[in-house]
């Protein structure tokens, strides 16, 4: 569902609003305050075959979004999400409770689909083509599904066994994998088309950007992504003491911190070096920190990340930049490459120049430098994480159009493709974005496709409103209560590739999301019983309701003689004060079950 065909009462939601899947967080981080986890994970798992995976590592815009971010912090919602998929997701011991909202098919459809790629993108659509009873075929370029989750994210980020853990709940649906396939080597686009009624292409972006300066095909210069594949596949790659990184997203971070572990990769390593690191072959992260975090880790004792912007410009993350300053990683900003300096043909150095602004006037990427300003860094190994490009050339000559930004052309709405029966999402078609991202368009994807085939789409819930006789907090200080911090594991104890982010406990978790301002909760007004006695105006602790001549909230609005109750909803804090106060109980408290809400409840 688009943000377009939201009902009021959902954009009202601003974490469910933001959420490329519409998760419903304000729901399951009430139901977590509430103590009903289950409800909480179901909640969460509805809309994302990749809960466990998005309890780790997922970008949350739902937390960029949230209005409790207006008063102080907003909610660890990422954080609450593993607290529940730890207790009843595909990591936990407590049976399959996914399976209440994800069930294999209760009867078989003709049509055949191929999914070319197994990253989330794939294996999103796969779940849901299946979960509606169609045949699936996914085709995979490597020995094993994940894509961009297993290559391109580092172990220390997201345990593998709770990605497979994931992957496995989707194939049990019935899904069918071809392993070591590469479209254009193994098969081609035509054949399979031909095997199919119809494609999804998640191929990825799985080709790392270089950069046109003198000295970039030394031995030491290294593309990000093959960097971080290389690492994440257990090849082993010498860094040396002293790494560069260039770049200024979350790629370049989780590269620079891996190489810090050299050891622990080094221990089931397949022998190679550094000019045996080729191009990579399937689907891998796409922000760039996660190179500067893996050179960190991978053996490096000095880490230094180039960006052309300052830091408050970075496109990363600022949890992301936090973390590598807390491993020891430095920064040095507003200064671009201009020469990568070599001693017969090995990297010594690199050469850089000032860098005078990164914008233009309308807010578009324009680097503006500085010749002159320049200093030389002294490093062993760089890594370029400017940015990935997709293998076109995959596709042969019968391929889909391609756009402007040598992308898979596609209907953004749908994911349909210049050709009839294909569709595609992910990187692939948009370039490197987030993993909510891929799983969103793997999913609506899905649901066109299905449409194609003369099938309904049914809405998980209608959406309704459900009057709550007892909801107020006259004797909560939940408002001025501060955000718990996410646990971590202390910098001088982060060795091995054990995750460095740890889950709440339980104590934590309630009171975390006891902050919540239940944005799902709306005041309701009969006017019938309203006497304007304005005591609701009265009471209200923000001052967020005011009674006014309804001419003054807009033309037309009432007659001349009316009177407009006004609520500013982007600030309530749901304290109820003004429903308790209300002496002819013309005021209620309405839960909002509507997008992303388990149909029970």
């Amino acid at each position: 569902m688009s943000l377009a065909e939201l009902h009021f009462y959902d954009e009202n939601i601003p974490c469910l609003a933001a959420c490329p899947v519409n998760t419903n967080a304000g729901m399951y981080v009430a139901a977590i305050a509430d103590g009903n986890d289950e409800l909480a994970y179901l909640t969460a798992r509805l809309p994302n075959p990749f809960a466990s995976v998005c309890g780790r590592v997922c970008a949350a815009p739902c937390e960029e979004a949230c209005r409790r971010g207006q008063i102080d912090r907003p909610i660890a919602i990422r954080a609450l999400k593993r607290f529940v998929t730890e207790k009843f997701g595909t990591e936990s011991d407590n049976g399959r409770v996914w399976e209440q909202v994800t069930r294999p098919p209760a009867s078989r459809r003709s049509e055949s689909i191929g999914i070319i790629g197994g990253g989330p993108a794939g294996l999103s659509c796969a779940h849901d083509l299946r979960r509606w009873g169609y045949q699936v075929s996914v085709y995979e370029a490597t020995d094993r599904l994940g894509g961009a989750m297993w290559l391109g994210i580092p172990e220390y980020r997201l345990d593998r066994s709770v990605l497979q853990g994931d992957i496995d709940a989707i194939i049990d649906l019935g899904v069918d994998v071809h392993y070591n396939t590469r479209l254009g080597v193994d098969v081609t686009f035509a054949q399979l088309r031909q095997r199919h009624d119809a494609l999804f292409l998640g191929i990825g972006a799985t080709l790392g950007r270089g950069i046109d300066i003198e000295g970039n095909d030394a031995d030491g210069v290294f593309k990000a992504i093959e960097f971080l594949i290389n690492m994440n596949r257990g090849f082993e790659v010498d860094v040396g003491e002293r790494v560069v990184v260039i770049g200024g997203g979350d790629v370049a971070m989780d590269a620079a911190r891996t190489a810090l572990r050299a050891a622990e990769y080094a221990e089931t390593a397949q022998p190679t070096t550094k000019t045996e690191v080729g191009e990579p072959d399937q689907d891998t992260a796409t922000l760039s920190i996660d190179a500067a975090r893996t050179a960190a880790r991978a053996g490096a004792r000095n880490v230094t990340v180039i960006s052309l912007e300052a830091e408050e410009e970075m496109p990363a993350h600022e949890f992301e930049i936090e973390e590598a300053q807390n491993e020891g990683i430095s920064f040095v900003h507003r200064r671009g490459p201009a020469r990568i300096v070599t001693s017969d043909g090995q990297v010594t150095g690199i050469e850089t120049i000032g860098v005078r602004s990164v914008f233009d006037e309308n807010g578009r990427f324009a680097p503006v430098f500085d010749a002159e300003d320049v200093e030389v860094y002294d490093t062993d190994t760089v890594i370029l994480a400017i940015g990935q490009a997709i293998d076109l050339e995959a596709l042969g000559d019968t391929g889909p159009d391609i756009g402007p930004r040598r992308t898979i052309g596609i209907d953004v709405p749908t994911g349909r493709t210049s050709l009839d029966g294909v569709w595609s999402g992910g990187d692939a078609a948009n370039g490197p974005r987030t993993l909510i991202d891929a799983i969103a368009d793997g999913r609506r994807s899905a649901a066109d496709i299905h449409r194609s085939f003369g099938g309904e789409i049914e809405e998980e819930s209608k959406g309704y409103m459900v009057t709550v006789d007892r909801f107020h907090r006259l004797t909560d200080t939940f408002d001025r209560w501060e955000r718990v911090e996410i646990p971590t594991v202390p910098t001088g104890r982060r060795i091995g590739l054990a995750e460095v982010e740890l889950g709440f406990t339980e104590e934590q978790a309630r009171f975390e999301a006891s902050r919540c301002l239940r944005c799902f909760a709306n005041i309701q007004l009969d006017v019938d019983k309203c006497v304007l006695c304005a005591l609701c105006v009265d009471v209200c602790p923000l001052d967020l309701i005011s009674l006014v001549p309804a001419v003054e909230v807009g033309e037309g609005v009432g007659e001349a003689t009316a009177s407009a109750l006004i609520l500013d909803e982007s600030k309530c804090i749901r304290c109820a004060l003004c429903i308790e106060r209300c002496p002819p109980n013309a005021l209620s408290m309405g839960v909002w079950n509507g997008v992303g809400v388990p149909a029970w409840t």
